[in-house]
């Protein structure tokens, strides 16, 4: 009979990492000013956060903060659905409502149990979601928790979501077209008006994890929907607080009746203990930012256009990412891992993915880009990213553009350039 722990001790993976000193996972960070961070004693340019607005470290977003504990204390201590229910958290989700332009709104402790807790109350026996094949892994576990079935389809392949819908759809009662509207390892944006036609077309509802598009999409940042200026055609907006709104949470909008449904049925929101009371007084202190104060969301895109055209100028392959996530094309994990050390060394904090998070070759460095980066910070990351890009082969006469190109079309099927432009 095997112990059931001897998978703990057999695993390795990181261990091998760690011994070669190249493992980039769990860095203490001492202190942070938002576009920088202390880590090991010395200060780094911070380009692996999800801070996209820069507003960790706004004084009125500390100061809501503050206040709430002074008025809730530091934690709801239940569920909302018993005693842990705050007129603070009402507010927050009456006020995104309308930023969103959804009839109501519910939140959850975290993003995580916003997509586990609404796909699993909504997905019964008989019913399927259309899963984009690079949805995050929260997606993936509310599929696993809800009872009806899961279709994949090719990643932002209008077309692969077609001829799944019109081999399978017939076999089922309910169905739930499901995807990330940024995704957050490629910077893609989704094809939310193709796949809108098609819901039409094949009578299915869609749902949209703006995790990354809320605060960042949009002429004010309210998500996919404004991004194409389709506001009101996904039946279901999901986010996260956890990103441009500088805080821990999520929610589920929609209509009034869906989303009642979901906050009586949702095991994840009925059985988890509520947001806690600064972290709800921050968020609603940040929507309040982003209505008033658009500086924020545009130093952002200034940000990120300039991050990504000069990238592309170096030579990296960026797989023509349009958001302020821009991945850079790398290789294999090993090299991956080295790339992301040595950076790490020279004063820049970025973050590596391998496979199985991407195909096995096509390791990145995902980097991503804040408004309260300084054109100091971006300029340093830039020196440093040409230096180690001809270092690595990556970038510079005789680099691996063309080897890179054919990974990025035929893996991710981007028809990215394989030279800088001139």
């Amino acid at each position: 009979m095997n112990d059931l722990f001897e998978k703990c001790r057999s695993f390795e993976d990181a261990k091998r990492i760690q011994s070669a000193g190249i493992y980039p996972f769990f860095r203490p960070i001492e202190s942070t000013s938002g576009s920088t961070v202390v880590t090991h004693g010395k200060r780094r340019v911070m380009i692996g956060s999800n801070n996209y607005l820069g507003l960790t470290h706004n004084p009125r977003v500390q100061a809501a903060s503050k206040r709430a504990i002074d008025q809730y204390g530091t934690g709801c201590t239940g569920s909302r659905l018993l005693n842990g229910n705050l007129a603070l958290h009402e507010e927050l989700e009456h006020r995104l409502a309308a930023f969103l332009g959804k009839e109501a709104c519910v939140v959850f402790a975290t993003g995580f149990l916003s997509n586990q807790g609404a796909l699993s109350a909504l997905v019964g026996r008989g019913d399927v979601i259309y899963s984009d094949r690079e949805n995050h892994a929260s997606i993936i576990e509310g599929q696993r928790a809800a009872l009806g079935e899961t279709v994949k389809f090719r990643h932002n392949d209008m077309a692969d979501l077609e001829r799944v819908l019109s081999l399978t759809r017939s076999k089922y009662q309910g169905a739930l077209i499901v995807a990330d509207g940024i995704f957050s390892m490629s910077g893609d944006i989704f094809n939310f008006p193709e796949a809108v036609r098609l819901a039409e077309k094949h009578n299915c509802r869609i749902y949209i994890d703006d995790a990354h598009a809320l605060g960042v999409l949009g002429t004010k940042g309210q998500g996919t929907e404004h991004h194409f200026n389709m506001a009101g055609e996904a039946d279901l907006v999901m986010g996260t607080f956890s990103k441009s709104f500088a805080s821990i949470g999520g929610y589920v909008a929609g209509t009034e009746e869906v989303i009642h449904y979901i906050k009586h049925k949702a095991r994840p929101f009925m059985f988890s203990a509520a947001m806690p009371p600064a972290a709800a007084g921050a968020v609603l202190e940040c929507l309040k930012i982003v209505e008033e104060e658009p500086e924020h969301l545009e130093n952002l895109w200034k940000n990120a256009s300039h991050m990504s055209r000069e990238l592309m100028r170096l030579g990296y392959n960026t797989l023509n990412s349009r958001t302020p996530i821009i991945p850079l094309l790398i290789g294999d994990d090993l090299r991956a891992f080295t790339f992301t050390q040595k950076l790490y060394e020279r004063g820049v904090f970025a973050t590596p993915v391998v496979s199985p998070a991407v195909p096995e070759g096509c390791a990145l460095i995902r980097t991503s880009y804040m408004a309260s980066h300084s054109m100091d910070d971006l300029n340093y990351v830039l020196d440093v990213l040409d230096k180690l890009g001809r270092e690595f082969g990556i970038t510079g006469q005789g680099g691996r553009q063309d080897e890179l190109a054919a990974l990025a079309q035929h893996h991710f099927g981007v028809k990215s350039l394989a030279h800088a432009p001139a």
